[in-house]
């Protein structure tokens, strides 16, 4: 399959693993990559010497190519892109943050630059900073999201009417058939997040992986908007973020209340009750811990095949 994504990348499918935190390492990444996706190390849960063993890694593991995602958000953001150079990597997606402050210094070195965006207008501006694809996340996704609330389905067709660059979807992507559908609106590519999160390879706790696959529709929210939205399992923390917000909480009193390392808690250590449980929507289509070359597997057979179905009709 020959488009603009798979071109640009050098990758067989157009299909991009998320750089999610606690979740995208070496393992998974690599993973990815072999079986023709993109494989995407997120750099957001790792200091910098711990980004460089796992590119060194991935490196090891895979021939193919492969990216790290850099939220520009990250406060020793200099250490991380200086390893990003000394060690070669040749596609970075940043996130969180003004594209302008890193990608003509990226792209001077060679360096193929994403970017990811959950509106048109920071799209535009994505575009206008010389990125060499966006990747536009409808509010259906986990972890942390765009304000504004935008659904995939209204975002991406919104987005392809006003730019000219290759454009990657996300949000609510886990398998074929949304894949097909986010193609359809305009999309050149997908990024998928949640349904990695459920695979053999990442690097989340078991425990979570298993919430994952039992989570139903209706199981997540986005809140704490008044920080930096993010979309959770609800667990007793999200209750007690809502009996904060019942009782008139503060910002101040929010930020105590969120403390330090609840992602990391939840998601990388296990803590199923007082830890952040990112994950996105589609977790109630996620039904099995497979993995990473299965899902690709699944998602292309899929897409195929519901593609021909239309194609007949």
């Amino acid at each position: 399959m020959q488009n603009r994504i798979t071109e640009l990348f050098k990758i067989e499918f157009p299909i991009i693993q998320g750089g999610m935190v606690w979740t995208s390492g070496w393992r998974l990444a690599s993973a990815v990559s072999n079986a023709g996706g993109l494989g995407v190390i997120g750099s957001g849960s790792m200091y910098p010497d711990v980004l460089r063993e796992h590119i060194q890694k991935c490196k090891r593991a895979t021939q193919k190519p492969f990216a790290v995602n850099v939220p520009m958000l990250y406060p020793d953001i200099d250490k991380l892109m200086d390893i990003i150079l000394e060690e070669g990597v040749k596609i970075v997606f940043t996130s969180a943050g003004n594209p302008k402050t890193w990608t003509s210094f990226l792209k001077e070195k060679g360096i193929t630059v994403v970017h990811v965006v959950s509106s048109l207008k920071f799209a535009l501006k994505a575009q206008e900073a010389g990125v060499d694809a966006i990747v536009a996340e409808g509010f259906e996704a986990g972890g942390h999201n765009g304000r504004d609330e935008t659904t995939t389905l209204v975002l991406i067709p919104a987005v392809r009417e006003q730019i000219t660059i290759p454009l990657i979807a996300a949000g609510g992507i886990a398998t074929g058939k949304a894949m097909l559908a986010a193609m359809v609106l305009g999309a050149d590519g997908v990024q998928v997040g949640s349904r990695f999160v459920a695979s053999e390879e990442a690097s989340n706790h078991i425990k979570f992986k298993e919430v994952v696959v039992n989570a139903k529709e209706g199981d997540t929210q986005l809140t704490l908007k008044e920080l930096a939205p993010v979309r959770l399992i609800k667990n007793k923390f999200y209750q007690e973020v809502q009996k904060a917000y019942a009782e008139g909480a503060t910002t101040e009193e929010l930020k105590m209340l969120l403390g330090r390392g609840r992602a990391k808690k939840g998601m990388f250590l296990g803590d199923l009750e007082d830890g952040e449980l990112e994950i996105g929507q589609v977790s109630a289509l996620i039904h099995d811990i497979k993995p990473a070359g299965e899902i690709i597997k699944d998602l292309m057979n899929e897409f195929y095949k519901r593609k021909a179905e239309l194609s007949s009709l």
